[in-house]
């Protein structure tokens, strides 16, 4: 029962994130506020590289990868929204589809690797990812709101 409800959270944000992002658009991908900071496409790639990370530290054989500047080279070549979001679709399906396929005794079981998030439950990352989503989603409201555009609200249409 515990991941039903999860999983509802789960596509709720992700729809969510997926509204409330949609003024921008492919050519606003290069768009960053100021010199060194994330484009909009880079945002989007993060929060999908994200998802994979939380799912692997949870639940894969290594652990949570500690190698942020590689990570960050990944996330760093993008330059489009298009493919972004393409990532976005299919690392937050991949999550959905590991958690779906846990039971509720290996969500609640202890994460393996306590290096990140410390000593809890697999779950942990699902209210992670919700989280990490959410502050990027009002990020990229606030792009879009300096491209003179206005974010439509995230929870209805």
């Amino acid at each position: 029962m515990i991941k039903e409800g999860k999983l509802q959270e789960l596509e709720a944000c992700y729809t969510y994130f997926k509204r409330s992002t949609s003024a921008l658009s492919e050519e606003d991908s290069d768009f960053a506020p100021k010199e060194g900071m994330m484009t909009a496409a880079q945002i989007v790639a993060h929060v999908a590289q994200t998802f994979d990370w939380f799912i692997d530290g949870a639940f894969g054989a290594n652990g949570f990868n500690t190698d942020v500047e590689g990570m960050m080279a990944e996330i760093m070549s993008y330059n489009s929204l298009e493919k972004a979001r393409a990532y976005f679709e299919k690392a937050s399906r991949n999550f959905r589809e590991v958690i779906g396929s846990k039971s509720d005794e290996e969500l609640l079981a202890p994460l393996n690797d306590t290096s990140i998030m410390g000593e809890g439950p697999c779950m942990i990352v699902i209210g992670a990812t919700i989280e990490h989503t959410a502050h990027h989603r009002g990020a990229l409201g606030v792009y879009a709101r300096l491209c003179g555009k206005v974010p439509p609200m995230p929870y209805m249409e």
